[in-house]
């Protein structure tokens, strides 16, 4: 996320963005999701086999965006079988999802109490605190998150988000910092570059296919590009910027990338900030 020197470049208006074509639902998903379907009308099925037959249907569903059959499978889940730690986690983020962090906190807290070494958990309850207004709280998951893996750009940027909720000048050192542990033949490498304003958005853009060897490659990372531009647009104030690219991000359909799901909250934060900014 820009700082305030850099602000002027940050908005610019930057042409022409790279798009492809939304991914398509894989065929092979809808035919799994009916076979799984056949099975559970098996009244042989122990609880278990049944329990773990709707955590898989569930993934399914939710890798489709079908978040409300997900999250009915995930629960019919829990019911036959409580002690399902990732189960936890899908209904955590489901919750940060409709803003309802206090029901988050506590299904990320429960994957934790099953099994502390679920790497995910701290990311995921990382992002409920920083959009909960917890960013302290936040960064010390963010960080968690980091220490496991410190040459994940990904982790490095959620990191820098949750900083620079706290402190945006500080955060920009740590980004700098974190940014040495990480392999500059790694694409994910120039979001951090990015941010830390050592390449352009127009060349940032420019290179976003380099090495890219399919189509479904191609959404996901411009599902990450359009996500983390928008959310850069977003740290200086220009909500208009930000809400083209988090659109651009939804509009590629790849369901199951974090970057996905939170572009549509973002969206409706912004919408709400409109509405209490013309109500005053």
């Amino acid at each position: 996320m820009g700082c305030q020197s850099t602000q002027q470049q940050v908005t610019q208006s930057v042409l022409p963005i790279p798009f492809t074509e939304p991914l398509q639902a894989n065929p092979r998903t809808q035919i799994e999701i009916a076979r799984y379907s056949e099975l559970l009308n098996s009244p042989e099925l122990t609880r278990s086999q049944r329990a773990e037959l709707y955590h898989i249907r569930g993934k399914l569903y939710d890798s489709l965006g079908q978040s409300q059959l997900a999250q009915i499978d995930f629960n019919r889940a829990l019911k036959l079988q409580p002690d399902m730690a990732e189960v936890y986690n899908f209904l955590g983020i489901h919750h940060t999802l409709r803003q309802e962090y206090g029901e988050a906190y506590e299904r990320f807290d429960s994957v934790l109490e099953l099994d502390d070494s679920y790497d995910y958990a701290y990311l995921n309850r990382g992002i409920a605190l920083y959009y909960g207004s917890r960013p302290e709280l936040a960064v010390d998951d963010f960080k968690r998150f980091l220490a496991n893996a410190p040459d994940d750009a990904y982790r490095v940027m959620w990191l820098y988000i949750g900083e620079h909720a706290v402190d945006p000048e500080a955060a920009k050192v740590s980004l700098q910092k974190n940014s040495t542990a990480l392999s500059h033949e790694i694409w994910s490498t120039q979001l951090v570059k990015l941010y830390l304003n050592e390449i352009s958005e127009a060349k940032f853009l420019a290179q976003v296919s380099t090495g890219v060897k399919s189509q479904k490659e191609y959404a996901e990372r411009l599902c990450e590009a359009y996500f983390y531009i928008a959310k850069r647009y977003r740290a200086t104030g220009n909500n208009l910027k930000a809400a083209e690219f988090f659109r651009l991000t939804l509009a590629t359909n790849v369901f199951e990338f974090v970057e996905h799901k939170y572009a549509r909250l973002e969206l409706r934060l912004i919408r709400e900030e409109q509405l209490a900014n013309a109500s005053n």
